[in-house]
């Protein structure tokens, strides 16, 4: 009888991995593939938590332990940069953020016609798992699913809603995109849903973009301690926990450099972090974030200057980059390859990247190795709890 295949490691879908290549749904490394089919819970095989887990696409890997799930993290990270050659200075212990975190989340609603369903979608599927639990959301923004299914149920229409929900300075943000209002009663009970839950502010876009019904007073979000209007829809990192971890880690990289320039600097995360003593630039394409951004610093008196200008098709130029003693960027998904092509080509010798795609993220900084960079200092960071999602912050010099 032939020996049982060990997991040996998680894939970057969520798979467990035998060491000659089979792929093994909900398997963590250490369990036992037998020739049946079967698979032996190992060591680092744990009970998930939520009774959604399997069906609900928000998490993938519950099912492994904290050292599997960090183990998990950190392998992805430092894979990436060994992919492309790059060898890592110092691999710092890699941040996870704990259950019930998760500050920001979009879900989905759908009447029925038993009422409706709220939650995130199946893996793979446009079907919507109607969540009686969730264990990555902050409690905060738990709480309110319930009314929200309420709502959907007697005014929702015929399509799915996008919920977006953000936990902000004044309490939960709440945003419905394809969301039509249907006369009086409707507007009514929409304004209801916003003051008995005690909303921040509700948005809704029918169509036409999102138009705000209700916030009583403006809302913020806190970067660095300072206030920053927070525009509907804006990018916020995913937990308090997460950003406090690449905050200070940027902080302390970026050292005694008395210029920053912070490209794709958003509301100001990494910004309002730096600013005071070096002298900062923000530049942001997103007219919104650039705007709050902007004002919170002058009402701060913080010495950020803020740029609305595209990098993706109006990188800084190398003569530009120049002015700086550090560059810090935080790009979306696709990378910053432009971007970077220009950071190479200057005279900046110090260089934060934070990034939210491992694989754009080592095809980017192959091309400041190439330059002479080295890569000093790199954190995985997990701050999509049980997610395959994986960030990280690192540091280079030249």
């Amino acid at each position: 009888m032939s020996e049982a295949a060990e997991i040996i490691r998680i894939a970057a879908r969520g798979d467990g991995v035998t060491a000659d290549g089979r792929h093994v749904p909900f398997a963590a490394p250490g369990d036992l593939l037998h020739e049946d089919g079967t698979l032996e819970h190992g060591p680092h095989h744990t009970t998930p938590p939520c009774r959604h887990y399997g069906s609900c696409g928000g998490c993938q890997l519950q099912h492994a332990d904290e050292e599997a799930l960090r183990r998990f993290v950190t392998e992805r990270v430092a894979f990436a940069a060994s992919s492309q050659g790059i060898a890592v200075g110092e691999l710092l212990p890699t941040h996870l953020s704990p259950p019930k975190s998760r500050r920001r989340a979009t879900l989905h609603a759908l009447r029925t016609a038993k009422g409706a369903v709220l939650g995130f979608r199946e893996g793979g599927s446009h079907k919507i798992v109607d969540l009686a639990e969730c264990h990555i959301l902050a409690p905060e923004l738990a709480a309110v699913l319930s009314a929200l299914r309420g709502f959907e149920a007697q005014h929702g229409g015929k399509g799915a809603v996008d919920v977006e929900l953000t936990l902000a300075d004044q309490g939960i943000d709440c945003s419905l995109r394809n969301f039509t209002l249907e006369g009086l009663a409707a507007t009514e009970a929409a304004l209801e849903l916003a003051q008995a839950n005690g909303f921040a502010r509700l948005t809704l876009d029918q169509g036409y973009g999102p138009e705000t019904m209700w916030e009583p007073e403006p809302v913020t979000i806190t970067l660095s301690g300072k206030p920053v209007g927070l525009p509907p829809g804006s990018f916020l990192q995913a937990t308090q926990d997460g950003e406090d971890r690449l905050v200070a880690d940027a902080r302390e990289w970026i050292g005694d450099a008395a210029s920053v320039a912070d490209l794709f600097a958003g509301l100001g995360t990494f910004a309002f972090a730096l600013a005071g003593p070096a002298k900062v630039l923000a530049a942001e394409a997103a007219r919104d974030a650039h705007l709050a951004c902007k004002a919170a610093a002058a009402r701060a008196g913080l010495p950020v200057g803020a740029m609305h200008r595209d990098l993706f098709r109006n990188p800084l130029q190398p003569d530009e980059l120049g002015r700086f003693e550090a560059v810090l960027l935080d790009p979306p998904r696709a990378g910053a390859r432009e971007q970077v092509a220009c950071i190479a080509e200057s005279k900046v010798n110090r260089v934060v990247y934070i990034s939210c795609n491992p694989v754009s993220w080592s095809r980017d900084v192959a091309r400041l190795v190439e330059a002479g960079f080295k890569l000093e200092k790199l954190r995985p960071v997990g701050q999509f709890r049980w997610s395959t999602h994986v960030e990280l912050a690192s540091y280079f010099t030249r």
